[in-house]
Order: C-alpha cells, then sequence, then structure tokens
C-alpha cells in the first residue's frame, strides 16, 4: 500500500514538474541566458564586427572616468528621487480624497489612472507638443498671462524638470490605486474606536492610516525606485539626453554606447552595474517586504 502511495506521489512530481518545464524554459532562454551573455560581453571589447577580445574589468574601471556616464548616474538619482517623492505623496492624497461613496468618484478614480494604460511613447509626443517653444500649449497660456515664452526642453536648467513633470503625471494614478486598495484593507473599528477617544482627521491618519500603509508605500517604493532607474523613452524621444547631457540617463546611455557607438562590452559594463542594483533592491524587498505586515488589529 505505501509502495502504491509513493509511485503515486513519484509520478504526481513528474506531471508537476512537466507541467512548470515551460515556464523554466522561457525563464531559462530569455533571461537567464542574457544575464550570462551581458556579464561576459561586459569584460570584452565586443562591438558585433569582430571576435571580441577580453578585456577584464578595464571596461568597469573605465565608467567611473567617464564623465557622460557619471553624469547620467547623476541624472537617474535626482530623477528617482523628485518623481518617486511626488508621486507617492500625490497618490497617497488623491486616494484619501478619493476613497469615499459618491458618483463622482470613479470618473475621477478612472480619469487619474488612466495616464499610467498609456504608451510612454504616446505620452512622449503629446507633452512633445506641449513644450513646443513656438506653437507649444503651455508657452501659449504663458503668452495670455504676460510671461515670456520658455525654452522648455532645450534649456539646460528646465530641461529635467520637464523630464520629471512627465514621469510624475503618468504614474501619480498608479500609486493612487495601489493606495486606495491599502486604504480598503484598513479595519474601519480602527476609526471608530479613535472618534470615541476624541481623535480628529488628521491625528487617524497620523496614528492610523500612515502606520497601517506602511507595507503599501515600501511596495510603492521598491517597485517606483526600479521602474525610476529603467527611465528611457521620454529622454530619448524628447531631449535625446541633452542640452548638455543635464537629461541624459542609465538606461540611455546604454542605448547610445552599444546600439548607436556598437560599444556592446562597454554598454553591457554599464547594463551590469544597473542589474547589480536591482538585485540590491530586490533583496531589500524579501528582507523588508513583510515589515509592518505583523500589526495586531484585534
Amino acid at each position: 500500500m505505501a509502495g502504491k502511495k509513493v509511485r503515486k506521489q513519484t509520478r504526481s512530481d513528474k506531471e508537476a514538474y512537466i507541467m512548470i518545464l515551460p515556464a523554466y524554459l522561457i525563464f531559462t532562454i530569455f533571461i537567464l541566458v542574457p544575464i550570462g551573455m551581458v556579464l561576459f560581453y561586459s569584460l570584452t571589447d565586443f562591438n558585433m564586427y569582430q571576435i571580441p577580445a577580453f578585456l577584464g574589468l578595464k571596461n568597469y574601471s573605465k565608467l567611473f572616468h567617464d564623465s557622460e556616464f557619471l553624469a547620467s548616474v547623476g541624472n537617474t538619482l535626482l530623477y528617482t528621487a523628485v518623481t518617486l517623492t511626488i508621486q507617492l505623496v500625490l497618490g497617497l492624497l488623491l486616494a484619501v480624497l478619493l476613497y469615499r461613496e459618491s458618483r463622482a468618484v470613479p470618473f475621477f478614480r478612472t480619469a487619474l489612472y488612466m495616464p499610467n494604460i498609456m504608451s510612454m511613447v504616446c505620452v512622449s509626443m503629446v507633452w512633445l507638443w506641449l513644450y513646443n517653444p513656438n506653437f507649444g500649449l503651455l508657452n501659449s497660456f504663458l503668452k495670455l498671462i504676460g510671461i515670456p515664452a520658455q525654452q522648455w526642453l532645450i534649456n539646460p536648467n528646465q530641461a529635467m524638470l520637464c523630464i520629471i513633470i512627465i514621469g510624475i503625471w503618468k504614474n501619480c494614478g498608479y500609486s493612487m490605486v495601489i493606495f486606495l486598495g491599502g486604504l480598503t484593507g484598513i479595519p474601519q473599528s480602527l476609526y471608530e474606536a479613535a472618534e470615541l477617544d476624541g481623535a480628529g482627521v488628521f491625528h487617524k491618519f497620523l496614528y492610523i492610516t500612515w502606520p497601517m500603509l506602511y507595507p503599501t508605500t515600501f511596495f510603492l517604493l521598491v517597485t517606483g525606485i526600479v521602474n525610476s532607474f529603467a527611465v528611457f523613452e521620454q529622454v530619448n524621444i524628447m531631449t535625446n539626453g541633452g542640452p548638455l547631457n543635464r537629461t541624459t540617463t542609465i538606461v540611455h546611455q546604454i542605448y547610445r554606447r552599444g546600439f548607436l557607438e556598437f560599444k556592446m562590452g562597454y554598454a553591457s559594463a554599464m547594463a551590469v552595474l544597473l542589474l547589480v542594483f536591482s538585485l540590491i533592491v530586490t533583496m531589500m524587498v524579501f528582507k523588508f517586504g513583510n515589515k509592518g505586515q505583523d500589526v495586531d488589529v484585534s
């Protein structure tokens, strides 16, 4: 009898492995193998036209003396810090304001979330028209109120701000929706008990809403950092990294060095550094992701 159970369990295990085999094959072919190739090419002078020669860590040491790459790191950090901070604050504020029963609420939720489902290429083209210095809608509005037209994407002091505004506008609705999901998980009994103790709106938000939304905030923070470090489309379409490298980012530098200058080995070294950062953030998720989940609400 025991032998039959063992054979049945073994057969079930084999069937399970066969069912998940396609997923593992896809993961291996399209993720693990490319990662391995990038790691290898980052140690060579691969340029797509000749057999790569082994360079060791020369590509990595060169990165720390590359002014354009260092500028891209600074720009990416600036974009991430400003965009993510404002995006989370606005997303939380909108979620709190729209967490109520009203006929108009679904409309505003949908309208605010719509930019998130749009292609960044389409968004960039629309904002490229808005920022046009000659006939753009923004400059037309400024002229109506007596303010001189601005060279939005040409001015080195304004270009990155324009890119940041696009990122906030597109992703703010996503943060709002995730925060709304977190708000639905907060027991109403906590607010009722706080009202009995005389707590006001501010105190309820400070001592109930915000602590209970910590896991949601942490999730948005981690995923937002990873996504912000991959910013590329709007930069490539609207400014091409200019003016004066004020808007170039890490992924934009990878694209330029790899697909325009054909320095695949050097671009692979940049990609590896980006991969290392992503791995660090992923490990942070596993280490701190459950923090705040053990709140006792009984």
